[in-house]
């Protein structure tokens, strides 16, 4: 009996809002045994709970998960194809709870049953916001964080930030460390950075975060949320239930109307970054300095400053800036003063695969973005260069490319594409861009080569550029149909240039 059918059930999965609720027996169907499925797997068997994992996955690694389990106490582990067809019984019984891996879409078999009989469905962010409240252990605040680009360097900037106001904070999320796992580390923390995607906030109802903020929203994983209306309903969800500042972008009005149609918590202030000059109750740029008219009480008729673009490293492309006043707006609404804000920005080290400077010979720029897995993330890092030979392509994930080809046509001296189904990139740089020469590098190669097919990509790329160019790998398409994940194709972008442009296989020249 399903908790819509059962008022007890229903009852009693509204009451587990603590680690200490009484978890025991309950029968939960976990789909997923990859980190975040393996995280809420192991803490539902700590809380007592009669757990069945189900993944379609047959490797090494998933057997190995899946021994893993079964000795701390799982009721049972199934892999293969089969094992996520129907919804399993669990001890003999129907499952009164489903907590999905955030990947999973909505319309996927067992899910899509779960449905149909009305048994409920939590994400691992879900369980992980309901487990939070500890007897005897600090409760952490949460402040959260998403968007179509721009999530895990705010979230790392903001993680610098609060570690640089003396607080116990960490990224965790989609960034890589799963919140449920933050929560059972020995450290108490004082505030979690939480990284939330799409699919994550699609799966969560009940979070209540100190405050939050959707960076940007672009057409993006529309495969997966069936629409662009549907993926912009599950990112409006990071502002449910704000407590302190739900944070938007003032130069993007869907943002703007996410928090103006939010139910937020009574008190919760609307606070907008710009890379302009800031209004009242922003935060923004005036000439070269970050500064906040939101967080100080004389914010009428002045403002504070919280850093200079110089603190963001030798070149501060527009999006970083942006996604450096959003981290330093949750850093304040969380109470830290303007010097954490400088120190920790200064502190924070970008990751490998964004907007990474690789090497520079014959006065030939070299540029890493393989993270531009959208068109979204590709334009701002177009919109970074001029005189671009710009490699790109792969999984177009239901996008659509024509703006992006219109809107830097003037700057594309040629495009190399990879990926081993580039139809609708290659088609939009025909329609809008038709006197940019196009080079394909599956002409040479099997569609399944992605390094062989970088490496021909680079060599290409050289053959056109010139001194005062930069080659910018920026795919604006996901990696998987060639590569392994973005950053294997990052690395194969570096590997390439350091074979074939700098004659080594060690050090770049900057």
């Amino acid at each position: 009996m399903t908790a819509a059918q059962n008022p007890a059930l229903a009852e009693r999965l509204d009451s587990l809002r603590s680690w200490d609720a009484d978890w025991s027996g309950l029968r939960v169907v976990v789909t997923g045994i990859g980190v975040s499925g393996f995280a809420a797997a192991d803490t539902l068997i700590e809380l007592g709970a009669h757990v069945v994992v189900v993944d379609s996955a047959t490797s090494d690694t998933a057997r190995a998960q899946a021994d893993t389990l079964k000795i701390v106490g799982a009721v049972d582990v199934l892999l293969g194809p089969d094992a996520v067809e129907h919804l399993p019984l669990v001890n003999g019984e129907p499952a009164e709870l489903v907590v999905t891996s955030p990947g999973w879409r909505p319309d996927q078999a067992l899910l899509a049953e779960a449905a149909r009989r009305h048994v409920a469905v939590w994400g691992d962010i879900e369980l992980a916001w309901r487990v939070s409240v500890r007897e005897g252990r600090k409760t952490p605040e949460w402040v959260a964080i998403t968007g179509t680009n721009g999530k895990t360097t705010t979230v790392g900037m903001t993680e610098s930030i609060l570690q640089a106001a003396g607080l116990k904070a960490i990224a965790v999320g989609n960034v890589g460390t799963p919140v449920l796992d933050a929560l059972r580390d020995p450290v108490e923390y004082d505030v979690f950075a939480v990284e939330l995607s799409s699919f994550q906030l699609h799966w969560s109802e009940s979070l209540s975060p100190l405050a939050s903020v959707c960076l940007n929203v672009a057409e993006d994983h529309v495969d997966w949320h069936g629409s662009y209306e549907s993926y912009l309903a599950d990112k409006a969800k990071i502002y449910r239930n704000t407590k302190v500042a739900a944070i938007y972008n003032a130069e993007q009005w869907e943002t703007e109307a996410m928090v103006e149609e939010a139910d937020v918590v009574e008190g919760c202030r609307a606070i907008a970054f710009t890379t302009g000059s800031p209004g009242l109750s922003m935060v923004g740029v005036v000439e070269d300095l970050l500064v906040d008219r939101a967080f100080i009480e004389e914010r009428r008729n002045s403002a504070q400053e919280l850093a200079s673009l110089a603190d963001l490293g030798p070149v501060a492309p527009r999006h970083m800036v942006a996604n450096a006043l959003a981290a330093a707006a949750l850093a304040r609404a969380a109470g830290v003063a303007p010097e954490a804000v400088r120190k920790g920005l200064q502190d924070y080290l970008p990751g490998s695969h964004r907007i990474q400077a690789v090497a520079k010979q014959d006065g030939i720029l070299w540029i890493n973005d393989s993270k531009a897995t959208n068109p979204h993330a590709a334009d701002a890092a177009l919109s970074s260069f001029k005189n671009v030979i710009w490699i790109a392509g792969g999984l177009a994930k239901g996008v659509q490319y024509d703006e992006l080809v219109l809107a830097h046509r003037d700057r594309l001296k040629a495009v190399v594409l990879i990926g081993a189904e580039s139809r609708e990139l290659r088609e939009a740089l025909a329609r809008q861009s038709p006197d940019t020469p196009v080079l394909d590098t599956l002409d040479q190669a099997a569609a399944d080569d992605g390094d062989s097919a970088m490496r021909r990509a680079v060599t290409m790329a050289r053959g056109q550029a010139a001194s005062g160019d930069t080659v910018l790998l920026a795919p604006a398409s996901a990696s998987m149909d060639q590569f392994v994940s973005y950053a294997h194709r990052g690395q194969a972008f570096i590997d390439a240039v350091r074979d074939v442009v700098l004659g080594q296989a060690g050090e770049t020249e900057e």
